[in-house]
């Protein structure tokens, strides 16, 4: 063994090892429980960042730890390859997405491995693959045959620099995330999946996720958004688009005789046909559409809208109240249309309150308390006021009563309504799966078949910015069906669809008869253990559920849900600096470039950028990223310091779900820790001659062991104990790591190397320390398992098993306060009964002195922890 610790030279040897073994390629084995540990797999951007370094050293260390208690374990890796950002890079570097794309996966894929990730890389798979969408493709087609799939006119955010849609969540105020550009409101055909027929299981199921955080949870039922409401109908005067009435949806009937005016959005066909026969009408809803669709900035904007001219007539009292548009209405979704009651409706009164509005209170606190309607709306429930013969009614009693009414008037029905809309799946972008349909001349269209999938996505092409090569290519478009001339769809897939199921092809990538290979897939699903960030606790989470629910009914798996225990990571967060230059425009320059210099408590006191001496200004630890230029290069790092402390710093510095600060005193505080190791294995090694330096722990002699002997031997079985409870049931691996740092130090504080059965205690600390390690270290301790005179792979070993008598002590240390306040510590027998340890307490010389002169009123005895005795 080396004197020295070279993290270059053992982690280098260590991969080429597991490498050479296939270590970490696994087959099913229905003999063995078997494990599936998934992170989030990456967007091949070209570069890691600590993101993703601490989201694959988690499941790295789950995935270990569960090998070492003798199971099957999966741990696979892939690319999430196509998308947007990578036409947007093609066409800045004048290359095609496939080569650039292709590229960084190489380049990403060595980082990885030289972190020592322990992925079956057997199993690799990237989605831009046709091996991989064209079971996307076929699936696809299966759910339109089954009608769960439809195409309709929909109003889009268009963004007219990428051309794409964007989701409502992509819009920022007003502009597209990406782009900047200002978005348009646009109807454009869109392909569509009925993913509303599985809201309520959707809904219900969340109730069998027990180990997923219950903020995800909530979050997903937030989104899902079951309400029970009622569906009402609000006549017209005269027939207008076709129709002598609108519908409105409310779940909050009880307010429905506080009507003042309704509201239509923009998009609303009765808003769309009167605006044609009123150009101010025209340009308003012009306007409504280039404004942010995101319900964040819908609450907040400014309230707009525009008097039409029409009267509605109220479904009870017969009343006619005026119809407006208004930008605060949302066509997506409901009817497009909602009735409005400004007294208790806060957006409402806002509106109420600009366009001077009727505002009706027609519901008080049930308490009877005064309420101000010129400060704010009233938005609790409460009894019916002023809402003729319901008054005095309570929430529920009125929402029954009124509903009866319209029922029986024909004008409206209690309904079981939900948030979440049907999956739009159409992207009009390039890099894409292509969806599998071919359009007809008469109009219509149908699926591919089977046999002529996959539809290929060209991958040598050149892009201009502007329009999809797809698009633009009409010999592309061109295909045949039954002899007929067809022409193929040229929107593509948006990018969730590959990442809704690609956790299940990682179970049989191989697989060329089907989608999945139900054996293999059904012995792996679902998922043990997914970890990744809480930005996807909706939308990738949700679809992924309803793609297994899917599946499922395709008869390809036979669970419920796909992912059984969620761990969202915290964020990686780091210094920022920044120079400020002309209009207030700031450049941040990098911390690896900044000489920082600090007071005694940390704190920046003076930082200048190492190249051209100047001072910059600390801009605050933020979250890692490319407009603040303070990402850290896991490449650099595990350069500087080795993969092992990269490791161990991400996993020591803050459990898993809260955000970590990189900061270099920490990452060598851990390359600190990993060097004392090994010296200490060394020195071990080294001591006394061959036979007793290789002492293991079932030459100890239990019933000769000295007092220090039998303190480290209990430290040692401690530290084992709580180590397994933080990796697997707690999963809080900073803790972990701490309890080894504390053992070690025990070593080196109390080891015997005078003796046998010295070094053997001393062996079998060193021993479990490199095993509870070797999950979150595994280059380091590959190398001390050998030079400790191990025979086999240590990713093999067998996690070390707590002896219960090591932890039996014969004397506890207890703590002695007089009125609540430490004044003493007393070594006393672990099996003293109380009137010994009080006896003892108040016999002690340093309690003696406070308790001097005074009455002991009484004595509080805490067995094996506190004496407290209190006096005056």
């Amino acid at each position: 063994m080396e004197e020295q610790y070279n993290p270059s030279a053992v982690e280098a040897a260590a991969q080429e090892h597991w490498a050479e073994q296939k270590s970490f390629e696994v087959k099913e084995d229905p003999s063995r429980e078997k494990f599936y540990c998934l992170s989030m797999f990456p967007y091949p951007s070209g570069k890691l960042h600590m993101g993703h370094v601490r989201n694959y050293t988690i499941t790295d260390v789950i995935s270990r730890y569960q090998r070492m208690q003798g199971k099957n374990v999966l741990h696979p890796m892939g690319w999430d390859a196509f998308g947007l950002p990578a036409e947007n890079a093609a066409i800045q570097n004048k290359t095609a997405p496939a080569k650039w794309t292709y590229s960084n996966i190489d380049y990403m894929k060595g980082q990885l491995k030289a972190l020592g990730f322990g992925f079956d890389w057997s199993r690799e798979l990237a989605t831009c693959q046709p091996s991989y969408y064209r079971w996307e493709q076929w699936f696809f087609t299966r759910l339109y045959k089954k009608g769960l799939v439809y195409k309709k006119m929909a109003t889009v955010n268009w963004d007219p620099v990428d051309h794409t849609v964007l989701a409502n969540e992509q819009v920022i105020d007003g502009r597209g995330w990406r782009s900047g550009a200002v978005v348009e409101r646009k109807e454009i055909p869109q392909w569509f999946i009925k993913i509303t027929d599985y809201a309520e299981e959707l809904l219900a199921d969340l109730d069998k996720l027990p180990h997923w955080p219950e903020q995800v949870r909530t979050m997903q039922r937030n989104w899902i958004g079951k309400s029970k409401g009622i569906d009402l109908s609000f006549a017209l005067p005269q027939t207008i688009a076709g129709v002598d009435h609108f519908d409105v949806y409310t779940t909050r009937p009880d307010t429905l005789m506080g009507v003042t005016y309704v509201s239509l959005a923009a998009e609303h066909p009765i808003a769309l046909e009167l605006a044609e026969s009123n150009p101010e009408l025209k340009a308003f809803i012009a306007e409504c559409k280039k404004q942010s669709m995101s319900e964040a900035d819908m609450a907040t904007m400014d309230k707009k809208g525009m008097d039409t001219g029409l009267k509605a007539i109220h479904p009870l009292t017969g009343e006619e109240v005026p119809v407006w548009v208004a930008n605060y209405v949302l066509m997506d979704y409901g009817s497009g249309a909602v009735m409005a009651v400004p007294a208790h409706d806060q957006r409402d009164w806002e509106f109420a309150k600009k366009y001077d509005l009727p505002i009706k209170q027609v519901i008080a606190p049930a308490n009877d308390e005064a309420i101000d309607l010129d400060k704010e709306a009233f938005v609790e429930k409460g009894k019916l006021v002023n809402s003729g013969g319901f008054d005095g009614l309570d929430f529920d009693a009125a929402f029954n009563a009124i509903a009866d009414g319209l029922e029986a008037a024909g004008k409206g029905r209690v309904t079981t309504n939900y948030r979440l809309r049907d999956w739009g799946v159409s992207r009009q972008r390039y890099w894409g799966a292509p969806i599998p349909m071919l359009n007809l001349a008469d109009g219509s269209e149908i699926p591919v078949p089977a046999e002529k999938l996959p539809i290929l996505l060209p991958e040598e092409v050149e892009l201009d910015g502007v329009t999809s090569p797809i698009k633009s290519d009409p010999e592309w478009r061109k295909d045949e069906y039954n002899g007929e001339a067809v022409e193929r769809e040229t929107d593509t897939f948006d990018t969730f669809m590959e990442s809704s199921w690609y956790y299940a092809r990682y179970t049989c990538p191989d697989f060329e008869e089907g989608m999945l290979d139900p054996d293999r897939a059904n012995y792996w699903l679902p998922v043990d253990q997914y970890v990744g960030g809480i930005e996807h606790a909706i939308l990738h989470l949700l679809y992924a559920r309803f793609f297994h629910k899917l599946m499922r009914d395709e008869g390809l798996v036979k669970s419920d849900e796909p992912f059984k225990q969620l761990l969202c990571q915290g964020m990686v967060l780091a210094e920022s600096f920044y120079k400020e230059v002309e209009g207030a425009h700031k450049i941040w320059v990098n911390p690896a470039d900044v000489d920082v210099e600090r007071d005694e408590k940390g704190k920046t006191i003076r930082a200048v950028e190492r190249a051209t001496g100047e001072e910059v200004i600390a801009g605050g630890v933020v979250k890692m990223s490319k407009s603040k230029n303070n990402g850290i290069d896991p490449h650099a790092a595990v350069e500087q310091y080795g993969a092992d402390t990269v490791r161990l710093f991400t996993m020591f510095a803050a459990p898993p779900e809260q955000t970590l600060e990189w900061h270099d005193s920490g990452v060598e505080g851990a390359s600190r820790f990993l060097r004392k190791l090994w010296k200490t294995v060394q020195s071990h090694v080294a001591a006394g001659d061959s036979a007793a330096a290789t002492q293991t722990a079932a030459a100890i002699d239990i019933d000769n062991l000295s007092d220090k002997q039998q303190q480290l031997r209990r430290k040692t079985h401690e530290t084992i104990q709580k180590v397994s409870d933080d990796y697997g049931r707690r999963q809080t691996f900073n803790t972990a790591v701490a309890a080894v740092m504390e053992l070690l130090n025990e070593v080196g504080k109390i080891a015997e190397r005078d003796s046998a059965n010295g070094l053997a205690v001393e062996r079998e600390a060193l021993q479990a320390a490199t095993l509870l390690l070797a999950p979150v270290t595994p280059h380091i301790s590959h190398e001390l398992w050998c030079a400790l005179g191990n025979s086999g792979e240590l990713v093999d070993a067998q996690w070390p098993q707590v002896d219960k008598k090591a932890l039996v002590r014969s004397s506890i240390t207890l703590v002695v306060q007089v009125n609540g306040k430490l004044r003493a510590k007393l070594e006393a027998p672990a099996d003293a009964d109380k009137a010994t340890l009080e006896k003892m307490a108040l016999a002690d010389e340093n309690v003696l002195k406070f308790t001097e002169g005074k009455t002991v009123r009484k004595v509080i005895v805490v067995p094996g922890k506190l004496v407290n005795i209190v006096a005056n």
